[in-house]
């Protein structure tokens, strides 16, 4: 079969399997089997599969069609500008997650050597997309889970920045509990509860990792911890800065003791939706 009408019988196996983006998604495919850029594919229609690149097309095109992020299928995914390696191990980075990252630079300004922990690194997008924009700053990247670590350790490697992170296996931020140093604690916590399962995406519900996206019944059992610990930790006037779930905001800010906490502020994606929330520790 050629490539166009290969494409076009992809797009429809995925339409008619209900999955949003049919067309990128079967470009994406049929890019990541042949092993070439989108420009290729325009310029090439006419060009014969081989019977291996057929079967492998297919093959993708029916685990897409299952369901299964294309991102997992071909074990990349980009955030900050920057190629990550993702598995079922850990949570896609997503473009939402940027405007963490955005925050924390821009209150990093007056912070010459940061000292920052991020917690639940999974991928470690949010910890190396710090380091490859903070050249002079102490970073430590966390997770409970040792396989998101591999991962994670894996990305900082490729990206050239391992010798820039330190990477610990931890509940929430118990590993570090002594410390009292910091100038940051930044992360994007599971925030979903089990009440709210039935609002997430299908493919985030059976593939991504359930402790990645789920914190108890109401979705605070890890932010609860987050917040009292990131204030043992952190230096008087220090930030934590944390992504939120669309509904979040008001119960978040609750959370944060104005005793304890001044200046909390909420960061609005480019939908509008509350998306970060950052407050500095009296």
């Amino acid at each position: 079969m050629q490539l166009k009408p290969a494409l076009t019988a992809a797009i429809g196996r995925l339409e008619a399997a209900h999955i949003g983006s049919p067309r990128l998604n079967a470009e994406t495919l049929l890019m990541f089997a042949l092993g070439v850029n989108r420009a290729y594919l325009y310029a090439h229609p006419e060009q014969e599969l081989r019977a291996e690149e057929q079967a492998r097309y297919d093959d993708l095109i029916a685990q897409r069609s299952a369901g299964m992020p294309a991102q997992y299928i071909t074990g990349h995914r980009e955030f900050w500008g920057l190629d990550f390696v993702v598995s079922p191990a850990v949570l896609i980075p997503r473009p939402e997650t940027e405007h963490l990252v955005e925050t924390v630079l821009e209150l990093a300004r007056e912070v010459p050597q940061p000292r920052i922990v991020d917690v639940g690194t999974g991928s470690g997008c949010i910890a190396l997309a710090l380091a490859h924009e903070l050249k002079r700053a102490e970073i430590y990247a966390v997770d409970l889970s040792s396989e998101a670590l591999e991962i994670a350790q894996a990305n900082a490697a490729g990206l050239q920045l391992d010798g820039r992170v330190h990477f610990l296996q931890s509940n929430v931020l118990e590993a570090l509990i002594d410390r009292r140093d910091f100038d940051f604690v930044v992360g994007n916590p599971p925030y979903v509860g089990f009440n709210e399962a039935d609002k997430v995406q299908r493919s985030v519900f059976e593939y991504e990792p359930r402790m990645a996206v789920f914190a108890g019944d109401n979705g605070l059992d890890v932010i609860r911890p987050l917040i009292a610990q990131a204030h043992t930790i952190l230096k008087p006037g220090a930030w934590l800065a944390m992504e939120i779930g669309y509904s979040m905001r008001d119960v978040v800010l609750a959370l944060l003791d104005l005793a304890l906490w001044q200046e909390p502020s909420v960061v609005p994606d480019l939908q509008g939706i509350p998306r970060v929330v950052a407050a500095s520790k009296l």
